[in-house]
């Protein structure tokens, strides 16, 4: 079985920084994890995504520039540091994890099969 756990969300002024986690375990680790991002009235949509083998990232454009996805193998753990954060971002941030994919993950949603619970992030103008 696989889970995955986020933490690090919570409030701050716009301009400011939050850096979420997540740690997955598991069986088999996934080929890729994405952070995925959604607002109330609105689809979840993806944010960023990290193939663990080759490292390459891919983002959103709304985000690009300003969130960074990285890894940590030996502890497990996906990263999403946000920076120069906005009120638009405000959102429940979700990671999952995908099985399909090899040098570079969509950020597609329904590529990805197991889903953590959500972490909130809130950001005040």
């Amino acid at each position: 079985q696989v889970h995955l756990v986020e933490s690090g969300g919570g409030s701050v002024q716009a301009g400011g920084s939050l850096r979420l986690s997540c740690t997955v375990s598991f069986n088999y680790y996934p080929a890729c994890v994405g952070w995925f991002r959604q607002a109330p009235g609105k689809e979840r949509a993806g944010v960023a995504s990290i193939a663990i083998r080759s490292s390459f990232t891919a983002y959103a454009d709304s985000v690009q520039g300003r969130f960074t996805i990285s890894h940590d193998n030996p502890k497990n753990t996906v990263y999403l540091e946000m920076d120069n954060l906005k009120a638009e971002d405000s959102a429940i941030y979700y990671c999952a994890a995908s099985w399909s994919g090899g040098g570079s993950c969509s950020l597609f949603r329904d590529n990805y099969t197991v889903w953590g619970q959500g972490t909130q992030v809130t950001v005040s103008s």
